[in-house]
């Protein structure tokens, strides 16, 4: 499908890659761009960066990038929070079924679902169920496998963690579209397995840096690479492809357990046929302009043309099931959410309890100063992130939340 793109060079270089960015009328931070030409810089990116409307600074590399490699790859670019993305359904349940006092819903929700980081965040005993999905999707094979070959990939939490939610921006929520439809929705990633694996291959990669010999300037260590060819290429490329498929088999068993709590609280209901399951934090091969590419997308959705997808706002405003619109020039990928427009200790000094429970009055959540860091306020308006960026999707949905369960 052919896109008149809006996007800007953002740095154009005559020994770096090109940036392309959809930028307009959303900030971006100073660090985020010499992050972002850092990246540009090393020889096998390109044949060009293409950057989000919610960009920020990570680590590694930039939250909002799509990153082509050729030859190699970049394990902190996608991170350790490794398969992390959205679920979305569509019920038969409108706005009237629901309870006017959606906290024992919330309730039942988070008991059902364990939330957070720790122990308290994992199952007390492996649910029912959980041993066979794994051994049936070869889940457990495949990871054993990785761990022989890499002894220091050590993991007991694999079974307890399946169908839980985690902490930081990690949620459940139920929400309204433009009729009124319920919809539940919920994002998360690989856990505490997949940590462990990105973090493990980060430290490799740096490893191996020690001994290569380079043609060119490395201006950042996160940037450490392996090469194709290499074992331990073949090694990351199967773990973090098994890494992916735990997250989403994730989002599935987290999706049952909600659904489950809300059969015992609600009327009856069906789900529509309209679902999605979307990785936002993850590298696969793909074919661009003739070319085989390993596509890096950190936080970035895959926008294909006719493909759906799901555009989070923050806690209080609005989100989005999208339709990709295919456009070439972001490689087939738009945002994966509004973007922090400020860090998470910024957004603990600045911003008070009052303010952040007046944007979230009509929301069911938490409205302590434990989630202050994941207010409104810290992140930027997704309006504007969805305007800037009509040329790589269209909006099918418009969803409004009203129950919000954080970690």
């Amino acid at each position: 499908m052919e896109t008149n793109s809006q996007y800007e060079f953002l740095h154009v270089g005559s020994k770096s890659t090109p940036i392309k960015g959809w930028v307009q009328g959303v900030p971006l931070e100073e660090q985020a761009r010499q992050q972002l030409q850092n990246i540009a810089a090393l020889p096998f990116v390109g044949p060009w960066v293409a950057v989000m409307p919610d960009v920020h600074l990570g680590k590694g590399a930039t939250v909002g990038s799509v990153v082509p490699t050729r030859g190699a790859i970049i394990p902190a670019a996608v991170g350790v929070d490794i398969g992390c993305g959205m679920a979305a359904v569509r019920t038969t349940l409108r706005a009237s079924d629901l309870p006017d006092n959606l906290a024992q819903l919330r309730s039942s929700i988070e008991r059902g679902v364990p939330v957070g980081n720790g122990r308290g965040g994992e199952h007390r005993r492996m649910p029912d169920g959980i041993e066979t999905r794994m051994t049936q999707s070869g889940l457990f094979q495949r990871l054993e496998a990785i761990k022989t070959k890499h002894r220091k990939i050590r993991t007991d939490k694999v079974e307890h963690q399946l169908g839980t939610l985690g902490g930081g921006n990690h949620f459940i929520e139920i929400c309204l579209d433009e009729a009124d439809v319920v919809w539940v929705m919920l994002h998360s990633g690989s856990r505490g397995t997949g940590n462990l694996i990105g973090s493990y291959f980060i430290e490799r990669a740096r490893e191996e840096l020690a001994h290569r010999v380079l043609g060119f300037h490395l201006p950042d260590k996160d940037l450490a690479f392996f090469l194709e060819g290499e074992p331990l290429f073949d090694d990351y490329v199967e773990a973090v492809s098994w890494a992916q498929d735990y997250a989403r088999h994730n989002r599935e068993a987290m999706m049952a357990r909600v659904l489950n709590e809300m059969r015992h609280r609600l009327p009856k209901f069906q789900l529509e046929k309209m679902a999605v399951n979307c990785h936002h934090n993850y590298v696969q091969r793909e074919t661009h302009f003739g070319e085989s590419l390993l596509v890096t997308r950190k936080g970035a959705v895959s926008a294909r043309e006719g493909e759906l997808g799901i555009i989070p706002g923050s806690m209080g405003t609005k989100s989005y099931i999208v339709r990709g619109k295919g456009n070439a020039d972001s490689f087939h990928s738009c945002s994966h959410g509004a973007g922090r427009v400020m860090s998470r200790s910024a957004a603990k000094q600045s911003i008070t309890l009052s303010q952040h429970r007046e944007a979230t009055a009509h929301v069911e959540c938490r409205k302590d100063a434990g989630v202050i860091d994941e207010s409104p306020a810290a992140y930027k308006s997704i309006d504007a992130v969805m305007a800037a960026q009509t040329d790589l999707v269209e909006v099918v949905h418009t969803l409004r939340q009203v129950l919000c369960v954080k970690g």
